[in-house]
This record gives structure tokens, sequence and C-alpha cells, in this order.
């Protein structure tokens, strides 16, 4: 973490208020019921037919290197030389995306409650990313989709992505706030000085968090412990 300290910025350069930076998945919208379902299928296809496997390898190899990397697609390029943007591509076609995507409509009104910078950071890739948007009808609140194609195909929790997305949009981490559903990635996160709110209906407290909601509706009331 030698190179975290030299992040911030000159103080004349410095951005005012928060940037909050939301994940997409299971985060902004429930994505458990109808898309995950459909990328984990087609991520055993593309390995059954990329890596001639048998569905119950492919299955097998596709978790174990989500497990390990914190995504499939890691693995794919580190072990296979796999293309990423070919594996994307295929991998998050959508035919009936209008009726997988499950939208609240108090979302909406929740991030305009938000006044300051947002900024959406996902691990799926932007014509994915930018589409959930758009159905959820949120999209035209976010100052940026940084998708993994931002990050040069590493995805969170990779400290990596983490540093181009600060440095693209000249951010302090200190004047931060990530919102996720994941835990691991929240944990980079706070290693950088971001503050963290963790989506997730347990009964854990980890230390990499600073506030923890069961939706991200939620969020209004724990504000004055953010910013």
């Amino acid at each position: 973490m030698g190179g975290v300290a030299q992040l911030p910025l000159p103080s004349s350069h410095r951005e005012r208020g928060v940037t909050w930076i939301f994940d997409l998945d299971n985060t902004l919208h429930n994505a458990t019921p109808h898309i995950f379902p459909h990328i984990n299928r087609s991520m055993t296809a593309y390995l059954q037919e990329h890596l001639q496997l048998d569905e119950a390898a492919a299955n097998t190899l596709r978790v174990d290197y989500w497990q390990r990397y914190g995504a499939t697609l890691s693995g794919l390029m580190r072990h296979h030389g796999t293309d990423p943007q070919h594996f994307l591509w295929h991998t998050h076609q959508f035919p009936d995306l209008p009726n997988m995507v499950l939208r609240e409509a108090r979302l909406r009104h929740l991030l305009k409650r938000l006044p300051e910078r947002k900024l959406e950071f996902s691990n799926a890739p932007e014509h994915y990313a930018r589409a959930v948007l758009a159905l959820l009808k949120v999209d035209d609140l976010f100052d940026d989709v940084f998708a993994i194609e931002q990050t040069g195909f590493r995805p969170k929790p990779q400290l990596s992505g983490y540093v181009r997305l600060l440095k693209k949009h000249r951010l302090t981490p200190a004047r931060c706030v990530m919102v996720e559903d994941s835990l691991e990635n929240l944990q980079t996160a706070k290693r950088l000085g971001m503050k963290t709110v963790w989506v997730n209906a347990g009964q854990r407290m980890p230390a990499a968090v600073d506030v923890k909601i069961k939706d991200v509706l939620e969020l209004p009331r724990n504000l004055a412990r953010l910013r």
C-alpha cells in the first residue's frame, strides 16, 4: 500500500463535498432472482464452449475462479489467456432485460436526495451497466459509469481499479463513500481511506464497515454518520 499515501491531491485541486460511489448489482437493484442466474448460466456455457469442458466441470471452474480472484474473468485471463471483451460481451447478453431488472421506484427519490457527485463502479461491462441504470430510471443521476473496461479488466476487489477511478475523477479517498453489497470490495475501499456502507441483511458488523443497511433505501437515515 506504499502508493496510497500519494493519492490525495494538492488542496487547491481537491473536490468539495462527498462523492458517492455505488456498486450496481445487489446494491441499486436486486439481481439475485433473474440477473445473476442468467449470467452464471452464460458464463458456464462460455467455459464449456471455449475450454471444452462438460457442464459440471465448467460450473465448478466458474465458481472456483470467482471465489479465488473475485471474478471468473480474472481466473480466465490469468490461466487461459481469455480475451476479456469477448468474454464479457457473450456472457452479458439479455434478450429480456427489461423484465429481468427489478426496479424500486423510490430509488430515484433516494439518489436525488444526495446532491453530491455520484459515480457507478461496477465489475460488469459498460453496455450492461448503462442499460440497467436506464431501466432503473436513474442513469441521468450519475456523473460516470466506471465499468470493468475502465479498470483495465482488473475488477474489484483488486486495488488498481479503485486507483484508476480516484485518479480519473481527482478524488480524495477520505471524501468518498462507497456503497456495496460485497464485503471484500469494501475492505479495499476502507484500506484506501474511504467510508463504507455495506448493503447486507446479516447481523455481522466487520471492522471495514462504517454503516450497515439491509437495503439501499435505508441510506438517508444514515447520512449524518457518513458526511
